[in-house]
């Protein structure tokens, strides 16, 4: 069954494209532009996105570096790449995420993929981001940030770009740092540990340490630089390279902070275009990136006389190479992928006055994910019919040094068709039928305490159905999915990673009104339920983790000057009543909160943004505690959750040239 639908995608597509004559269009997804001149509050991608597109929401980490749900699926259920460039983090707690690893000031644009509809990229089950950053210009241009906010939250910033007809360059650096934030209850990070250690004693090792309690939070800088060399007319070279570093990230309701995070990002891309009148452009890139992470029990109680570090690594290079055709009035899309993962990690204690190290242990084997697969994609329009279609071979090996562990081989083939008709010029309706499948990673194979070596691959097959209109009055989007998983990957507390069937169903809806040439009312809102089709053995819930309740975006906007704008938005969400309580979840209330916005341009040089997040001091929390993460608790239902900022004030200056 799991290889009848593509193929029959497959065989009704064929039988449509010989009947009419089409021309490209684009996969359903999301397309976030001028992210770097929005998300003005952090450096963090994770937070503004969750605040940007309704399928989005963020799991809270710390202060920085959280991740990102897209229909409530996570980790390698959702794929990341930017340039083209895979990233996977390090820390199996999800502590930089990949998201973490590019920051808001560097980017262009985000492509948020929704659904199996992504055969260029190795694992996207059930979504994707497709991350593109500022590209070098011609033309000298510069742009210096200054950000300021509440709990001494500091940051700047600057991008430079310019050359001539041969070689293009661009040079983007950031620097960011703030002290804890406080929630709505006032309580810093070290303050929300305390608080939940009165009740529950036995975690008081992890509370700070006194001398530690009013540490930052987080200290992070980036850099990014480009190189793009016009090799002929139509031949061009691409370099890239970006690093991160952040340092002494503190994480609430975790065990254990990240001592450092440090990543680098390599591209090396030719690409060459007007090759003939049916070849039209071939690409070929090499990438690679590393992440280094230790994360340790120094600042905790725990940690007074030794502490606890457990060291993470993980590597990813890979080769991608992509050719485009015209043939007649098909745009086809053929391609060759391949890529290996390295992720391994130690464990050892350190004397916390003498820094003496002692022995190390394994704590994730040394494991590589070798990965091979060929693609295409055919879009083709006839009238006011189009459609595209995807498939992708995937042919994987998964090999842990340890000669005692049980390599793993995994084959796939996935396909989607997704198509639209035009009702009119206003109107359009999209459908959208896709197959995709990912692999177990190594923490899920290998981990000594949850992993398991036996575990299937996960199949996604999934249903879209939407309806957009856009006139001069408004603008309307709404959505709906039905998605089926198959050999899904889950964690049962106390136990091992498993695979189980599931099912997630939802809707979306994102909606604009222009009352008038200076004022818009924008909304957002998403709903999503997931449902495993039977319980866990010796469980007695259904309830699929991660499936945030129906929550909803409401703002004003007021345009009173060019590219001046004052903003009241309120961001609200439902109690959590669907969750899973036999695997860590637990209710969370109801939420709303008020955020106001200004941002002014005093010149064509110049901007001003003024902004207050949860202007009431509403104390929330939007992330729940599903057992996948490691986080503080008593070792038994009760989990500590983490709790979202308070009020918030902020400031940004903007210069251009």
């Amino acid at each position: 069954m799991k290889k009848i639908i593509p193929l029959s995608l497959i065989a009704i597509a064929s039988l449509v494209a010989n009947e009419v004559q089409l021309a490209p269009i684009s996969v359903e997804s999301t397309l976030i532009t001028e992210v770097s001149q929005n998300a003005q509050v952090s450096a963090d991608l994770a937070e503004a996105l969750s605040n940007s597109v309704p399928s989005i929401d963020m799991s809270r980490r710390s202060g920085i570096a959280n991740d990102v749900f897209i229909r409530g699926q996570k980790r390698d259920n959702i794929s990341v790449d930017v340039d083209g460039t895979k990233i996977f983090g390090a820390c199996p707690n999800r502590m930089d995420p990949p998201t973490s690893h590019i920051i808001t000031s560097q980017i262009d644009s985000v492509e948020v993929i929704e659904g199996p509809y992504d055969v260029e990229n190795f694992g996207t089950l059930s979504g994707g981001l497709k991350i593109k950053t500022k590209k070098p210009t011609k033309d000298f241009k510069g742009q210096v940030d200054m950000g300021y906010g509440s709990w001494n939250y500091r940051k700047i910033g600057a991008t430079f770009s310019g050359g001539n007809d041969i070689v293009r360059v661009l040079v983007s650096g950031s620097s960011e740092t703030s002290d804890q934030y406080k929630d709505g209850n006032g309580d810093t990070i070290a303050e929300q540990i305390d608080k939940y250690a009165i009740t529950n004693p036995s975690v008081a090792g992890t509370k700070f340490q006194p001398k530690n309690k009013d540490m930052q939070a987080y200290n992070k800088k980036s850099i990014m630089a480009k190189a793009y060399v016009t090799v002929t007319e139509d031949q061009e070279l691409q370099l890239s390279a970006t690093a991160n570093r952040s340092d002494d990230v503190l994480y609430g309701n975790s065990k254990m902070d990240a001592a450092y995070d440090d990543s680098n990002i390599y591209s090396v891309a030719y690409d060459i275009k007007n090759i003939t009148d049916i070849y039209k452009n071939v690409n070929l890139q090499y990438y690679y990136s590393d992440v280094d992470h230790p994360m340790d029990t120094k600042y905790r109680m725990s940690g007074a006389s030794s502490y606890m570090t457990n060291h993470l690594k993980t590597t990813m290079q890979g080769l991608k190479l992509k050719n485009n055709f015209d043939i007649d009035s098909f745009k086809l899309l053929v391609g060759l992928d391949g890529s290996k993962r390295t992720w391994e990690g130690e464990k050892y204690m350190t004397n916390a006055t003498t820094g003496v190290e002692m022995p190390s242990s394994v704590s994730l084997t040394h494991t590589e994910t070798k990965n091979s697969a060929i693609f295409a994609k055919l879009d083709k329009e006839y009238g006011a019919f189009g459609f595209t279609l995807g498939a992708r071979y995937d042919s994987t090996d998964i090999d842990p040094s340890n000669k005692s562990m049980k390599s793993n081989d995994y084959k796939a083939f996935s396909a989607n068709l997704m198509t639209t008709y035009n009702l009119n010029k206003e109107n359009k309706i999209f459908l959208g039928v896709g197959q995709a499948s990912r692999v177990p990673d190594a923490r899920e194979l290998y981990d000594a305490g949850y992993g398991n070596q036996n575990l299937e691959q996960t199949t996604n097959t999934e249903v879209d159905l939407g309806y957009e209109v856009s006139n001069s009055s408004f603008k309307l989007k709404i959505k709906g999915f039905y998605s089926m998983l198959d050999d899904y990957i889950y964690l049962k507390k106390g136990a091992t990673f498993q695979n189980i069937d599931a099912t997630v169903y939802g809707a979306e809806l994102s909606a604009s009104y222009y009352a008038t040439d200076e004022i818009t009312l924008d909304a957002g809102a998403s709903y999503k339920r997931g449902k495993k089709d039977n319980a866990l053995v010796g469980q007695s819930d259904k309830n699929l983790a991660d499936m945030a309740p129906l929550r909803g975006t409401l703002a004003l906007n007021y345009e009173y000057m060019s590219n001046s704008i004052a903003k009241i938005e309120i961001q609200a969400s439902d109690k959590w009543s669907d969750y899973d309580r036999d695997n860590g979840e637990q209710r969370l209330s109801a939420w709303a909160v008020l955020n106001l916005k200004v941002k002014h341009a005093v010149s064509k040089n110049f901007d001003f943004t003024l902004g207050v997040n949860n202007l009431l001091d509403k104390a929330y929390a939007k992330s729940n505690t599903y057992a996948d993460l490691t986080l503080i608790t008593t070792g038994t239902s009760d989990v500590m959750l983490m709790n979202e900022p308070g009020r918030y004030v902020y400031t940004n200056l903007t210069f251009k040239f």
